[in-house]
């Protein structure tokens, strides 16, 4: 906040939170075992972990998809 109080060029809100779902989604991108990625992030319920922490990317839906074709 203070930051961009005094600065033109403002810096984005980032919180531990959202550190938590950029780390997710890091690792279910680079194809980590999603149980073991469920431990990591200390959830009880796989479809917590997959569901709402983990998102993908349009670049990574297209390295999926050429590796498929390829």
């Amino acid at each position: 906040k203070k930051y961009n109080k005094y600065h033109e060029d403002s810096l984005p809100k980032i919180t531990p939170h959202i550190l938590c779902h950029t780390f997710c989604s890091r690792l279910a991108n680079r194809n980590m075992n999603p149980k073991s990625l469920q431990y990591i992030m200390g959830h009880s319920n796989i479809s917590i972990t997959l569901n709402l922490y983990a998102h993908a990317s349009a670049e990574s839906v297209k390295a999926e998809l050429r590796s498929m074709i390829a």
